[in-house]
């Protein structure tokens, strides 16, 4: 391959990438990758006091700063409402447009069958759909098609873990900083939201400098940072016994069974992290 890699992550929510696979993208861009992630909602129902319109122009902020921390080369942000997010015609066409105008080679998404949040689950929908169509030029229109289709991945979700397979695995160790950092630069979700509705609002209030915000952070959502335990396998697999024991941050991904059939194995050395 003569070009950049290039890889697109669709999430439901401004945020979501950051926090499933930021660390991930961080070493990406960092090796020359160009990435792009692509919000299918505005997420403008993620508050317990902030009305719509403020809080979609605020989370916008927020996606772009997160980006700048990552890396992330282009933050899409579509202007539908958070949570009536459907996986329509007009959604699919938007999904075949990004992919193609991106010239994706890796897609990433959620898991589209399991529990958990509809807009979550209305995202993966839209992205499996939209891949079968990347290919055909009398789909995409004016836009390039793709020459070939896109490896495609799921990152976990809270309704996914169940359901998740590590089959890819990597190494947050040296990134974990800047996935923290991006994570964090959501304040809306990390600090405001999230903290009032899962009960620990006063303590987040309290979180003011970045080591206490950090560890707020680590704190409160533990699974998706650290290296589980069903991690290690593929770690050690894919770093030796040794240091596949000892990483301490990792983040999975599950191969998609729709785009270019691959192994983990050509994953990982296509990523060459």
């Amino acid at each position: 391959m003569n070009y950049p890699l290039k890889v697109l992550v669709v999430e439901a929510h401004p945020d979501e990438a950051e926090m499933y696979a930021g660390g991930t993208v961080r070493l990406l861009a960092d090796k020359g990758v160009a990435v792009k992630f692509m919000s299918l909602t505005n997420g403008d129902a993620g508050h317990h006091f902030m009305e719509r319109g403020p809080l979609k122009r605020r989370r916008a902020h927020e996606a772009y700063a997160a980006a700048r921390l990552l890396g992330v080369l282009d933050y899409e942000i579509l202007d539908n409402h958070d949570g009536e997010l459907m996986p329509d015609l007009a959604l699919r066409q938007k999904v075949i447009s990004a992919i193609c105008r991106w010239q994706a080679d890796v897609v990433i998404t959620f898991h589209d069958e399991c529990d958990g949040h509809l807009d979550n689950r209305a995202a993966a929908r839209a992205v499996r759909e939209a891949v079968g169509f990347s290919g055909n030029a009398n789909i995409v229109g004016d836009i390039p098609a793709l020459e070939r289709a896109p490896i495609c991945l799921k990152m976990t979700d809270y309704g996914s873990i169940h359901v998740h397979k590590h089959d890819v695995v990597v190494s947050n160790d040296a990134s974990i900083e800047a996935k923290l950092k991006a994570c964090a630069a959501h304040a809306t979700q990390f600090l405001e939201y999230a903290p009032y509705e899962r009960g620990f609002f006063d303590e987040a209030s309290a979180a003011r400098d970045w080591p206490a915000q950090r560890a707020l952070v680590l704190k409160h959502w533990p699974e998706f940072m650290y290296a589980l335990d069903e991690m290690r396998p593929a770690l050690r697999a894919r770093y030796g016994e040794a240091k596949g024991n000892e990483i301490k941050f990792a983040e999975s991904f599950d191969l998609a069974p729709y785009g270019r059939k691959v192994t983990a194995a050509e994953v990982s050395e296509l990523f060459g992290l």
